[in-house]
């Protein structure tokens, strides 16, 4: 099947429309990396309404035979000072604390888990048995991008991405609007209960795509269950977004100079008491080579 092909049935079967418009994206608040707010013209453009399943991306490994980046060898010279043990193919899996930690440490929750990857999603001896139709996860950026050119389809930009997520209602908080989520109405995957050991029954992990109301475009998912990977390299703020990669480097860490690219929506780990990152303006960068068990990814057509 040809590149055009396949894109002519994703448009057809999982896309909708976005219309060109002109719109506000970013926000002026207490997270100081969504601000300035500006206003941007987008064109028009077709987006999956769901984040790519693991259903999805197994058919394009059984195409390709791609091995993903979780799955490749380390190279020792690219992390020096790492434990012998951490050295084999992984990725990064959260698990639940025994009780309340302090929220300062991410390492309390997030283990290197070797052998973890998209079809292993908790580690080796994990499958997607019954998570067939959830979203893919343990993607780098390089993984999304190979299976957005495998489709004939691309990786949003933040600001498609973003305007998309907003569903036409401008300047809203959320993806439905300007209220947070009403007590008994379920209108996003993000962490419900007490993070991060004792989540809401039904939460603390990624859900099947389509579980919760679309916005007002049709988009699925668009705050909550994973995060999505973006083609922008990520800056402190809206108005030092890095031309290239080198400018995206996280100047905390000189050793490791890796591009970081935006990732949007929010993932199941958001947590209203620890991270209301769930909403569109939200953004945080991620290493290029890093994927972990709350990233995946959609595509859209120009």
């Amino acid at each position: 099947m040809t590149d055009t092909r396949i894109s002519e049935l994703a448009v057809a079967a999982d896309s909708v429309w976005i219309p060109a418009r002109t719109a506000t994206v970013g926000a002026d608040n207490e997270y100081p990396e969504e601000g300035p707010s500006k206003e941007v013209t987008t064109d028009g453009f077709w987006m999956q309404k769901f984040q790519v399943t693991n259903a999805r991306f197994a058919e394009f490994v059984a195409a390709t035979g791609y091995i993903t980046v979780a799955e490749r060898p380390l190279n020792p010279d690219d992390f020096p000072g790492a434990p012998p043990e951490n050295l084999q193919p992984g990725s990064m899996v959260f698990r639940r604390t025994a009780g309340p930690v302090d929220l300062k440490h991410m390492s309390q929750w997030w283990t290197w888990t070797p052998g973890a990857c998209w079809n292993h999603p908790r580690g080796p001896r994990s499958s997607l048995r019954n998570r067939e139709n959830h979203p893919v996860v343990h993607i780098a950026f390089e993984d999304a991008e190979a299976y957005a050119d495998w489709a004939g389809l691309a990786l949003p930009t933040e600001t498609e991405w973003e305007v998309a997520a907003r569903g036409g209602l401008d300047h809203a908080t959320y993806t439905w609007g300007d209220e947070p989520e009403p007590a008994g109405r379920k209108l996003a995957n993000y962490w419900h209960g007490e993070f991060p050991y004792l989540p809401d029954t039904g939460y603390g992990q990624t859900t099947p795509v389509g579980n919760f109301p679309a916005n007002g475009y049709g988009l699925f998912d668009m705050a909550g269950n994973v995060w999505e990977w973006t083609t922008d390299y990520y800056g402190e703020d809206r108005a030092t977004t890095p031309c290239c990669a080198e400018g995206s480097y996280d100047r905390s860490q000189p050793q490791f100079p890796i591009p970081r690219r935006v990732v949007k929506g929010g993932s199941f780990l958001c947590a209203d008491s620890y991270c209301m990152r769930y909403r569109p303006s939200a953004r945080r960068p991620q290493m290029v080579d890093t994927g972990m068990s709350h990233i995946g990814f959609r595509c859209v057509l120009r």
